[in-house]
């Protein structure tokens, strides 16, 4: 049983489809993890993290309506029970299964809900789940930049993709909950801020960090501002469906789970348009801004940068981030986690994965043949070193993560 801060790394499985569905990105594929997955595991275990982002391929395990592949979710969930290790399991991330089509079918959420309800009960010792990654990030880039899956472009577009990205989200943490009453929801979504440039880009920016909340808002039920409910309504959101959020709430049951890049920070113009600033306020100040919105448990769930010209870019940020997270617990705020992401390079996200084209991105703790790079070690250090400082002293104590072997069959 888990009762120390959590340190993460995970295994990236995004799945968008591009060229108008016609073709996968699958990263597990491109990052070799098919091929080398016990490897994998075994460089978790040599880093001494506590935990590992993890999940199945949606769209080879999620076959139809109640049709299921669950060969390599067994081999590969059964072994992390072999060894114990804890995985907060992504469920859905960035894509779906060529059958349903994309973020646009109104019927994904309640079927998710039963894919989700079946993974619960075909393993039953997992506790921790990210049912949805990054839903904001999901529907904005499939649905208001045209980059995935539906590759549309427009307001009415983003809100159908996000209204169902949540309540997929929603329907799904209440069907594992009916399994896994001890489940523990960590929310991994982008935490972001938009900075005006002038002061008539002041209105602009104020509605885009209006915007940045919405997937929390609703997944947390939290009533939004009257710009952004009219902004929900003149998009095609109904009043019944908006009233299934503020009716839904299990945020009892959540840890805020956020993401930092350098890249999630912008600066605004006064026409709206947007390009990134760099890191300007920083991981804690962003985190201070929605933990005050959410009053929740913390968890810093993804973070990287490249390696580097030099070979120390990715180490200077990773203690720069860890600095953050200091900051953040030494506020008052209760986190419990931080996370480098991914354990391994990733492939084509210089492009935001809009691009077939094969490029490794030097972001991992180890590289693509599995040689642990200068970022792993001053991970495995940094663990090592603080581990046994930082005991978890939140509210996430009254139910601690459960370990595979604390798990007794009801």
């Amino acid at each position: 049983m888990l009762r120390r801060f959590i340190f993460a790394t995970g295994i990236e499985n995004s799945i968008p489809t591009i060229n108008h569905g016609r073709t996968r990105v699958d990263e597990m594929a491109k990052c070799g993890h098919y091929r080398y997955w016990k490897t994998d595991f075994d460089l978790v275990q040599e880093l001494g993290v506590a935990a590992l982002r993890y999940g199945p391929p949606l769209h080879t395990t999620w076959l139809g309506p109640d049709r299921y592949d669950w060969a390599f979710a067994d081999e590969t969930l059964n072994e992390l029970r072999r060894r114990n290790m804890v995985a907060i399991v992504d469920l859905c991330h960035f894509g779906l299964p060529d059958w349903l089509g994309n973020f646009q079918n109104p019927d994904f959420p309640a079927l998710f809900a039963d894919y989700a309800r079946a993974f619960a009960r075909r393993y039953p010792w997992l506790q921790l789940y990210t049912p949805v990654n990054e839903m904001s990030i999901c529907a904005r880039f499939s649905a208001l930049y045209g980059w995935w899956n539906e590759q549309l472009s427009d307001d009415r577009a983003f809100v159908t993709a996000l209204k169902h990205l949540v309540k997929a989200n929603v329907l799904a943490m209440q069907a594992i909950l009916e399994v896994q009453p001890e489940a523990l929801f960590v929310q991994s979504e982008s935490s972001e801020y938009f900075h005006a440039e002038n002061p008539d880009a002041i209105e602009p920016a104020e509605a885009m960090n209006a915007r940045r909340f919405l997937s929390l808002d609703l997944n947390y039920g939290r009533r939004v501002d009257s710009v952004m409910y009219e902004y929900l309504m003149q998009n095609g959101m109904t009043r019944d469906e908006y009233s299934f959020f503020m009716h839904n709430n299990l945020k009892q049951h959540c840890i805020m789970g956020n993401d930092y890049y350098q890249t999630n920070e912008h600066y605004v113009s006064s026409d709206g348009a947007t390009w990134g600033s760099g890191e300007v306020f920083g991981y804690a100040t962003i985190t201070e801004q929605y933990c005050s919105r959410y009053g929740l448990p913390v968890m810093h769930t993804e973070t990287n940068l490249c390696q580097g010209a030099d070979g120390d870019e990715a180490v200077r940020w990773l203690r720069k981030e860890w600095a953050n997270v200091l900051c953040v617990r030494n506020s008052g705020v209760p986190i419990v986690g931080f996370t480098w992401y991914s354990l391994t390079d990733q492939v084509d996200w210089d492009c935001a994965l809009r691009e077939d084209k094969g490029t490794v991105n030097p972001l991992g703790l180890y590289d693509l043949d599995r040689k642990i790079r200068p970022v792993g070690t001053a991970y495995r250090d940094l663990i090592q070193k603080w581990s046994t400082v930082l005991p978890t002293k939140s509210v996430c104590l009254q139910v601690p993560v459960l370990c595979p072997s604390d798990y007794q069959p009801g």
